[in-house]
């Protein structure tokens, strides 16, 4: 199948993109493309113009600085995680960019299209949201940031306005001794995830103080998993809390089902991968 007509424009500049976005309800950002051009030719997707973010190089580039990492939008998954000090800072999102999709999506896939996409499946948000991240996104109206707590509302939904271009993703670097992990299920012919658990534990004097456990794939937005969190917390991290943290992991969410998972099929992955996820960061 063949995409409904639509005009192709390249952004000089985040504010040419901006301009072009104002003056066209009908368009959508062009970033890395993979999720996009596909739900095109299904015509899931039929936007009257395409504002192509490739050659925008502000939206480019990593840096660690003040305990901060800074994104730009237009970064590519390879370029991310090669990035110097990031595989040190943020061993979390090499486990989830190893895991995404094949060498194609990689090297041209944009941690700000994945975040702004937010796709059911998709690996990346669930990161960023345990990590406690923020984007920084540019409009009409002016710069903003958004947390990653309200960014994400539903299904391919944000808190984006139909104007507005992310710039920039912040995420603040671990505290040290902080362990973190993601695992999934992928779906065997797509790639996405069927389920996939972010964890970003923090202890003191051995006991959990703060622990973030995110969920994607079974849920229609990345969600945290509050009881799991709530079980880990003033807790040793041994068999027996992350056995009881992983039992719990399912409670409290709607989950989704399809014809290659059911909703209780998704419920006892989330469990099972919870429990690798935690397994996982703390064996590191």
């Amino acid at each position: 199948m063949f995409p409904t007509s639509f005009s192709y424009h390249q952004a000089a500049s985040v504010a040419d993109a901006v301009a072009m976005l104002a003056g066209n309800p009908e368009a959508k950002i062009l970033a890395g493309g993979h999720s996009l051009i596909p739900a095109m030719k299904l015509r899931l997707a039929a936007p009257g113009m395409l504002v192509d973010l490739g050659r925008v190089s502000e939206l480019k580039g990593v840096s660690i600085e003040d305990g901060v990492a800074t994104i730009g939008a237009m970064t590519t998954y390879d370029e991310l995680r090669f990035a110097e000090g990031v595989s040190e800072a943020f061993p979390i999102l090499l486990d989830a960019i190893n895991v995404i999709g094949d060498q194609q999506v990689r090297a041209h896939g944009t941690i700000g299209g994945a975040l702004a996409h937010n796709d059911p499946g998709a690996d990346l948000t669930a990161v960023f949201l345990a990590l406690g991240g923020s984007v920084q996104v540019t409009g009409t109206s002016g710069e903003r940031t958004v947390r990653g707590e309200d960014l994400f509302v539903d299904l391919w939904t944000t808190s984006l306005e139909p104007d507005e271009v992310i710039t920039r993703v912040s995420l603040p670097v671990p505290a040290a001794g902080t362990l973190s992990a993601y695992k999934k299920h992928a779906h065997p012919a797509s790639g996405y995830a069927v389920v996939g658990i972010a964890i970003a534990i923090e202890q003191a004097d051995g006991v959990v103080s703060q622990a973030s456990i995110v969920i994607t794939g079974a849920t229609s937005k990345p969600t945290r998993a509050a009881t799991a969190e709530r079980a880990l917390v003033g807790k040793h991290l041994d068999h027996e809390s992350i056995a009881q943290a992983a039992a719990v992991a399912a409670e409290g969410l709607e989950i989704n089902g399809d014809t290659y998972a059911s909703e209780s099929y998704r419920a006892q992955l989330i469990k099972v991968l919870a429990k690798r996820a935690i397994e996982s960061a703390v064996s590191r």
